[in-house]
């Protein structure tokens, strides 16, 4: 039977930190809820798990309704951004301690415990101290300990947010073995995360949060292809997706006094005021573009991401390599019209390079 929430609403002051939120979620799935920080994420997980009572609305899971259920008494097993470990145990205790309550046999206890650290790759750390891990080995702990439960709900609350750079990629890529070849085809998978990188690896379904509301749902290529809105481009992309305020007549699309040739999906677009949109790497250097400011060049890994800027636009460039910069210095660039959004004065998608509109 699916997880079904509707029309959820948790207001314990004067924001809403969940408003009107409704989903459905099934069996042998795999759900990211992506937003940015303090947009609900958590809350929508801990309402979930019990933790939260909301203000409105309902869940119900098979056939039952879930908020009269006690916390102790769901099967529901949430992993942490902070690395929750039970200090003074090692790490084959840590995970028997739950199965151990629940006065399962040493038997079935030593298979799903042997199971779970197979399935994230701690065999031979079974006597290790907590304290003796590394951060990513501790946070594998506690996903072993979840998914040693067997739990109906699995909830990750941005398991890899406390990581380093190095580390969140190694890891991110073993979630998706363990996502894909340790779990249960009865269990419903809830991943919370603000990285949309995540979110295009993980690969599932994709429920967009911005303070406590929905604002897309759909499969992951979906939400980046076609974002309905201003909003959820910026969420759905790092860095967020740069906004050319602008505007497109019979022959070329205009901003900043730039003139570009129109795209073909523009081509049926009426002439008026838009707000276009262009992904950080859509735009290169060249020395036969526009010329732009640098505010900051920011090395990010084997990257560099310059902060233009051109009368009253900022826009962000990702060049694919690491170069040295200087505050103030010109550089001119040139953008991949064929790749522009545009969008309404109302912040609705209107045109997508995938094809997409929201009307």
């Amino acid at each position: 039977m699916n997880l079904i929430g509707e029309k959820i609403s948790y207001k314990p002051d004067e924001q809403f930190h969940l408003n009107d939120v409704s989903f459905n979620f099934k069996k042998g799935n795999l759900y990211t809820i992506l937003g940015r920080t303090l947009s609900g994420k958590t809350t929508l997980l801990k309402t979930i798990a019990g933790l939260l009572n909301p203000d409105q609305g309902s869940i119900s899971f098979e056939e039952k309704d879930f908020i009269k259920i006690p916390v102790w008494e769901r099967n529901v097993a949430m992993v942490y951004q902070q690395f929750i470990n039970y200090p003074h145990l090692n790490v084959y205790e840590n995970i028997t301690f739950p199965l151990e309550q629940r006065k399962l046999s040493p038997e079935q206890i030593k298979k799903d415990v042997d199971e779970a650290l197979k399935t994230v790759g701690l065999v031979g750390f079974e006597n290790r101290k907590i304290q003796e891990l590394s951060g990513g080995q501790q946070q594998r702990v506690a996903l072993a300990r979840s998914l040693a439960k067997k739990a109906k709900i699995l909830l990750l609350d941005e398991p890899l947010v406390n990581l380093d750079y190095k580390l969140r990629e190694q890891l991110r890529e073993e979630f998706k073995r363990i996502f894909s070849e340790g779990l249960s085809q009865d269990t419903i998978l809830i991943y919370s995360t603000t990285d949309p990188q995540e979110v295009m690896e993980l690969n599932g379904e994709v429920i967009v949060l911005d303070e406590g509301k929905v604002l897309q749902k759909g499969p992951a290529k979906e939400i980046f292809e076609n974002p309905s809105n201003l909003k959820v481009a910026e969420i759905s992309n790092d860095p967020p997706m740069n906004v050319l305020k602008g505007s497109k007549n019979s022959k070329n699309l205009n901003f900043e006094n730039i003139s570009l040739e129109i795209p073909n999906h523009f081509k049926n677009l009426e002439d008026r005021d838009y707000n276009f949109g262009i992904r950080a790497s859509e735009i290169k250097l060249d020395e036969n573009g526009e010329e732009f400011e640098i505010e900051l060049a920011e090395i990010s890994g084997s990257e560099t991401l310059l902060h233009l800027k051109r009368g009253n636009s900022k826009i962000i460039a990702l060049i694919e390599e690491v170069m040295n910069f200087k505050i103030h210095e010109k550089v001119k660039i040139n953008f991949n019209a064929n790749k522009f959004y545009a969008f309404g004065e109302d912040e609705k998608l209107v045109s997508s390079p995938y094809g997409g509109t929201n009307g």
